[in-house]
Formats: structure tokens, C-alpha cells, sequence
């Protein structure tokens, strides 16, 4: 009987096969058993899937409230020299007439 590598994401041993491709049902990575596992840094997308650095441009795609007031960051509106953080906001920037904010890379777009 053959043994499946462990998931080279979450190291889960309850991977399986389907076809060509091994899955992990705890963590949803797909792989090739051919491949060797990759090291892979994590890269933060944004709406289009282009790859975001710091020091970056990037436009907001959606009207966004700012919690505890009752401002919003309009559409379009231009953020400079965004700073790449680990969590679930993972862009801190500053936005002109609002100050210092997070913001999702899901709802931006690297201009």
C-alpha cells in the first residue's frame, strides 16, 4: 500500500488523490505528486491578481466605510506607498482626509 506525502501547506496527513492531483480536505491546496513541494512566499494579490509590493500605488474599487465614523473612501480613490502586513487587513497606508487605515487587498487595484 503506497502513502501520500503530507499537504506541503497546512503538513495535514489526511491528503488524497484525484486524478493527477493530490488534494487536502483542511486546507483546499492542490499539488502534483510529480512536483516537489514549493516554498512559496506569500504574495498578496490584488482584485486584478497582479502581485502588490510595498511602496506601491494602488486604487480603491469600492466605496468603503470607515469603521467608527461615518466617513468613505470613494471609489477610485488613489493610495500611495501602501505597506504590505500580515493579517487580515493586509495593506496599511495612509488616505489623504482620512489618515492612517488597513485595507483589504481585495479591494484595490495596483494603478
Amino acid at each position: 500500500m503506497s502513502t501520500l506525502p503530507a499537504c506541503p501547506k497546512c503538513n495535514s496527513e489526511y491528503a488524497y488523490e484525484d486524478g493527477a492531483l493530490l488534494i487536502c480536505p483542511e486546507c483546499a491546496h492542490e499539488w502534483s505528486q510529480e512536483s516537489e513541494p514549493e516554498i512559496s512566499e506569500d504574495v498578496v494579490l490584488d482584485a486584478n491578481g497582479n502581485a502588490l509590493t510595498d511602496g506601491d500605488t494602488v486604487s480603491v474599487i469600492k466605496d468603503l466605510k470607515v469603521k467608527g465614523t461615518s466617513s468613505v473612501v470613494k471609489v477610485g480613490t488613489k493610495v500611495k506607498n501602501i505597506r504590505l502586513v500580515d493579517g487580515d487587513h493586509d495593506i496599511d497606508c495612509k488616505i489623504d482626509g482620512i489618515g492612517a487605515m488597513k485595507l483589504k487587498s481585495q479591494f484595490v487595484k495596483k494603478v
